[in-house]
């Protein structure tokens, strides 16, 4: 007869078995993703949106078992801190602080007008509370990365996560071929053109992809102004976290009960430790590198949350509001690089 302890460790062994292959599903979507990205049209869609995409397929065609969906959901929620935090080896806070203060206001006016507009757009179209903020923050911030960095503090289910991430990348990628088409068009020059793609394209590749027509005085400017906006979703995780404590349905337990997103320190203690110099350059680029494999195993789980049908109905909405934030905040980058000087 078995006992109940030895009856137990096939059904632990099993658990685990499944939880690899969980984990281990998101990990081949994510590779593939990276392998996707590095053709010519794909890579202005990037590998985080590739990512979300090759799951949505893979559950549409093949389907995920229940079994494995733990190993789904750690990618998607644990791995992702671990890549934002790492993410922030791409940030050299002494870039920013030479790139002067214009940068800085640059950065910081087109994200706050963007995420208020596109999030009052999204609600006069009835989207809801949740998704009209991931997709605020995505339109306004970086991209998909912003989103799943701001998903975990206001609770936003993974559905409604990948859709808002999947919308805002879309976005990204639509106005990317836009202003490589126009750019002969603006008049501006190659350290203006690049501020004006940092400041209001979507993505970091999205920017990059964006100036590359201006020659590298162009990207090099473009990544800075970029990366300034990423710099910023530190702070803006917090107003979010704050804002989403005070929203708790039961105030008097919840009030004093601020939920704090740990991990943006995280992301912040990396750039301080890049800013320093004390890794190596081919270092850095390697961790940064994981940590898009990271982001992209949790976008891989997010798309395997996500059926097409719930796309069609929920996709629309946050689609059109990101559509006319993103139509501002261009007209609006391009009127403050004329303001501010970068001419």
């Amino acid at each position: 007869m078995i006992s109940p302890q030895e009856s137990a460790v096939p059904r632990r062994k099993r658990k685990t078995n499944a939880f690899i292959l969980g984990v281990g599903l998101t990990l081949i979507l994510s590779l593939l993703a990276k392998g996707l990205s590095l053709l010519p049209f794909l890579s202005i869609m990037g590998q985080l949106v590739l990512a979300i995409i090759l799951g949505m397929i893979y559950r549409a065609s093949v389907g995920v078992p229940q079994y494995i969906m733990p190993g789904v959901a750690f990618s998607n929620k644990k791995l992702l801190r671990f890549g934002i935090i790492l993410l922030g080896m791409r940030l050299n806070l002494t870039d920013i602080a030479n790139a002067g203060p214009k940068v800085i206001v640059l950065a910081m006016v087109n994200i706050t007008v963007t995420i208020f507009i596109v999030y009052g757009l999204a609600r006069m179209l009835k989207v809801d509370r949740t998704m009209s903020l991931m997709t605020a923050c995505g339109t306004g911030i970086c991209g998909a990365a912003a989103v799943i960095a701001i998903a975990p503090l206001i609770k936003a289910k993974e559905q409604e996560t990948a859709v808002s991430a999947a919308t805002v990348a879309i976005l990204g990628t639509l106005f990317t071929l836009i202003y490589v088409t126009i750019y002969p068009f603006l008049g501006l020059t190659p350290a203006a053109y690049g501020a004006f793609a940092g400041g209001t394209l979507h993505e970091v590749a999205h920017a990059i992809a964006a100036a590359a027509p201006g020659g590298k005085e162009a990207v090099d400017m473009s990544v800075i102004v970029k990366l300034t906006r990423v710099a910023l979703l530190v702070p803006v995780s917090l107003i979010v976290g704050y804002w989403a404590s005070r929203k708790q349905e039961d105030k008097t337990v919840q009030k004093n009960k601020v939920q704090i997103p740990w991990f943006v320190f995280g992301f912040l203690l990396m750039s301080g430790v890049n800013s320093l110099g004390i890794i190596p350059h081919e270092v850095a680029t390697q961790i940064v590198n994981l940590s898009y494999i990271l982001m992209a195993m949790a976008m891989a789980g997010l798309g395997l949350n996500v059926d097409f049908a719930f796309f069609r109905r929920n996709g629309g909405k946050p689609f059109v509001a990101g559509l006319l934030g993103s139509i501002v905040l261009s007209v609006m980058g391009f009127a403050l690089v004329h303001v501010l000087g970068f001419m």
